[in-house]
């Protein structure tokens, strides 16, 4: 039997082989497309050529007896590395005719990944930081676009400090509020103005499907230019109103944060065994405890700043801390009716989304099983 199980593990070995092959090609071939899109100005992300594309290579995985789901988690895996190489060819400049771009706070994280975008596509980028602002007024003199990338606790007071700006020149912040940044930008300055909160942290290899909110300000002509060099990178475009932005953060950083924040507190509380309950643990709390265990290994000072931003985002969690208290009375009463009512009420309050979210689900929680190495635990 071992004789036999080698020399299937050898025919194994020859056709994993052949598949590095086949992927270091593909890979070359991307690089080409890169290069093509990078001169043309074509989005590194085209949603309806990968959806085509899939349907297609499941019917051929379909035809030849091999599950289709298989076919799209190997080449969704690859997308997303040709989406990784594709940025490193550069990006076509959507407005050659800009001028300088000054990223103020660009050795930040966030605003040195803006910087390097921008770099990228062709504009010719200056950073300010807090030791050059005796400097200001001669580095944004000639300014075509002015990004705001500092501490949501110092943005607006950067903003009300900015000294006089171009009359044309686009001024942006990046902060995750919109209202008040927004706000002190269309004070202090007449021209073009625009709020961004990019969806993503500053460690992502590329924009493609990360989601860029932004609220308008002014001079929706003036920026359009940016939108559309931010959806060359490939991100996807969200408008939304600055007051709608700060009430769905609410629920959407704030409170999960907090929550995060609460549950890691509590298992520190605790002094619970992590290794234990990672080798204990189903696939979906492993998720879950990554997710939990993801955020402390960041910024607290950032965190902080976001859960702290804004007073209804602690009226928010408030509110949470209500009602995790009546459920809980609920339990402690007994009342076992009364939660699996709840619980129906809330499933219909989710409706379709609820199917969709345990399809979407599924897929995860077998990627996070893919990964234990059981070994190492």
């Amino acid at each position: 039997m071992v004789d036999e199980l080698a020399v299937l593990r050898d025919q194994i070995d020859a056709v994993d082989q052949e598949l590095v092959a086949l992927f270091a090609r593909r890979l070359k071939l991307v690089a080409g497309v890169g290069e093509v899109k990078s001169r043309q100005g074509v989005p590194i992300y085209a949603p309806d050529r990968e959806a085509a594309m899939l349907v297609k290579r499941r019917a051929e995985a379909v035809a030849q007896g091999v599950p289709p789901d298989l076919i799209e988690d190997v080449l969704r895996r690859f997308m997303r590395e040709s989406y990784a190489s594709e940025k490193d060819t550069g990006f076509k400049c959507i407005n050659p005719q800009l001028g300088k771009v000054v990223v103020v706070g660009g050795a930040g994280q966030l605003g040195s990944l803006f910087a390097h975008l921008l770099t990228l596509s062709g504009y010719q980028v200056c950073i300010l930081e807090k030791d050059d602002w005796a400097d200001a007024p001669n580095i944004v003199a000639g300014a075509g676009l002015v990004v705001v990338a500092v501490p949501i606790d110092q943005t607006v007071a950067v903003i009300e400090q900015l000294p006089a700006l171009p009359a044309d020149c686009l001024l942006v912040d990046l902060t995750s509020i919109k209202a008040e940044p927004l706000a002190a930008m269309l004070k202090v300055h007449q021209g073009p103005v625009l709020g961004l909160h990019p969806m993503f942290g500053p460690d992502i290899s590329s924009l493609a499907k990360q989601v860029i909110i932004y609220s308008e300000g002014r001079g929706a002509q003036q920026y359009e230019w940016l939108l559309a060099q931010m959806r060359i990178w490939g991100a996807r475009l969200q408008a939304v109103n600055a007051e709608e932005h700060d009430q769905a953060m609410s629920l959407v950083q704030a409170l999960r944060h907090f929550t995060s924040f609460a549950y890691g507190a509590h298992l520190c509380a605790e002094q619970a065994d992590l290794s234990q309950l990672l080798r204990l643990s189903s696939p979906i709390y492993r998720l879950e405890l990554a997710m939990v265990g993801r955020l402390f290994a960041q910024d607290p000072v950032l965190y902080a700043d976001i859960i702290l931003s804004s007073p209804r985002n602690l009226d928010m969690i408030r509110r949470y801390h209500s009602r995790f208290g009546e459920l809980l009375t609920q339990l402690e009463q007994g009342k076992r009716e009364a939660f699996v009512e709840q619980f129906s009420t809330v499933s219909e309050f989710f409706g379709d989304y609820a199917d969709t979210f345990l399809k979407e689900s599924r897929s995860l929680l077998a990627q996070a099983n893919d990964s234990r190495h059981y070994a190492d635990e």
